[in-house]
């Protein structure tokens, strides 16, 4: 096999939006610099996704150099939005779990109701250092993550999405695949590993940053959404269901958790620590 190497590098300013390629990205404690610091809420506080929202895929945040952002969406203006200051807070709610956020102008929030066509608005999270811990089982003391799904990075393989691909091509959605790395929304990407490699891995260094795997990723409905076109379909969940489940999930990827700081670029060696 070849040196696996660091393919890709992507983040996601604002939680469930397009993401962006980097060549290189700052790893934080909580995740890579940017990534998933702000949300959008619905008006019981509640962390909204591409869950119940697949056309969030198709609008855009960009930052901006003093950490606020520009949202822009086809058929909409863009809208600069600085960082809130703390001085308020407001509960809100993902995954079941009740976080401290930081709302955005009014301005913020009458874009995004606009776009999505319901009333919402955007949040922040000003302090992920003590905003919100990872879920103990699978965390050290101390160890928090930003609007992510549950942990601070996502990695997947090159390989193992080419031998999902040749499974989806034998089954009865064959017309749906190949499916790009995007549909996964990992932060980073790796080529240059045998197929489902990652299953066995429990530590990694990326260039010079090392990280402790969590647990593989389980998979849901924003699988099926085109990150394109916000269209679903029925793969890749069909054909995970049948290859590859543990504890009751479909799964793909791996959740990573930082050891140390630093900085991952594109290119980078990957080596298996353990």
């Amino acid at each position: 096999m070849p040196t696996p190497v660091l393919r890709s590098v992507h983040v996601h300013p604002v939680k469930a939006m397009r993401a962006l390629a980097r060549t290189e990205a700052e790893v934080q404690p909580w995740g890579l610099a940017g990534d998933r610091r702000w949300a959008v809420v619905d008006t019981a506080g509640k962390v909204v996704t591409q869950r119940r929202h697949p056309r969030m895929a198709l609008a855009a945040a960009e930052p901006l150099p003093d950490g606020g952002i520009t949202l822009s969406a086809a058929g909409h203006a863009p809208l600069a939005v600085e960082v809130p200051h703390p001085s308020e807070t407001v509960t809100v709610e993902i995954f079941e779990k009740h976080v401290e956020a930081v709302p955005a102008a009014d301005a913020a929030a009458a874009w995004l109701s606009a776009y999505l066509e319901g009333e919402f608005r955007l949040v922040h999270m000003d302090a992920p250092e003590h905003r919100r811990p990872i879920d103990p089982d699978y965390a050290l003391p101390g160890e928090t993550v930003s609007f992510a799904d549950g942990y601070p990075l996502l990695v997947a393989a090159t390989s193992s999405l080419d031998a999902l691909n040749s499974l989806i091509a034998q089954g009865d959605h064959a017309h749906e695949g190949p499916l790009p790395m995007n549909r996964f929304r990992p932060n980073l990407v790796i080529e240059g590993t045998s197929p489902w490699a990652e299953d066995g891995w429990t530590r990694l260094a990326v260039g010079e940053v090392t990280f402790r795997v969590a647990r593989p990723c389980g998979r849901c409905v924003v699988t099926t959404t085109d990150q394109s076109s916000a269209e679903r379909g029925k793969e890749p969940l069909r054909t995970l269901a049948r290859h590859r489940k543990s504890d009751g999930r479909v799964i793909f990827g791996q959740n990573l958790v930082p050891e140390h700081t630093g900085t991952v670029r594109v290119g980078d060696e990957v080596k298996i620590l353990d």
